[in-house]
């Protein structure tokens, strides 16, 4: 019986470690300062250098603090550097590395602040949420640039 009891255990750690979980319901975002718990689909999140998790609203408010974490460290808004961030697919849920997921731009999915960045772990998954609810572009982590975040806060 223990032996089971600890495999359950162990299976649902793993399950819940797939996704990304909202830290504290009472958390607003620090760019946009719109509530996660309102949002949990866009939740994204950082891992931090000293260990620490920030969680963000949406991948466009957390690559701004990417850009900018000098001013986001200034400001003790982040206690440390980004060591790895993290995204949900839209359609899975799964938490997926976001400098190796691809992103739709100019779908009809509106995120919490606005047009965003809706992210997948594959090309094939972004292709097959185009196709359903269109997009005018299907990026990589390394072709966001600072305006197009510009471009879409403007929508």
């Amino acid at each position: 019986m223990k032996k089971i009891l600890l495999v359950m255990a162990l299976l649902s750690i793993s399950i819940f470690a797939d996704k990304i979980t909202l830290l504290n319901p009472n958390t607003n975002d620090m760019v946009y300062h719109t509530s996660l718990k309102k949002y949990k689909r866009f939740i994204c999140e950082a891992k931090l250098q000293n260990g620490k998790t920030v969680q963000f609203v949406s991948m466009k408010s957390m690559i701004q603090v990417y850009w900018h974490q000098k001013h986001f460290l200034e400001v003790k808004l982040i206690s440390a550097k980004i060591k790895d961030m993290f995204v949900q697919d839209f359609r899975t849920g799964k938490k997926v590395n976001a400098k190796t997921a691809f992103y739709v731009v100019g779908s009809g999915i509106v995120g919490p602040n606005g047009a965003n960045l809706v992210p997948f772990e594959s090309i094939k998954s972004a292709k097959l949420f185009e196709k359903d609810y269109g997009g005018s572009k299907i990026l990589s982590f390394k072709d966001i640039s600072l305006h197009l975040i510009q471009l879409l806060d403007m929508e």
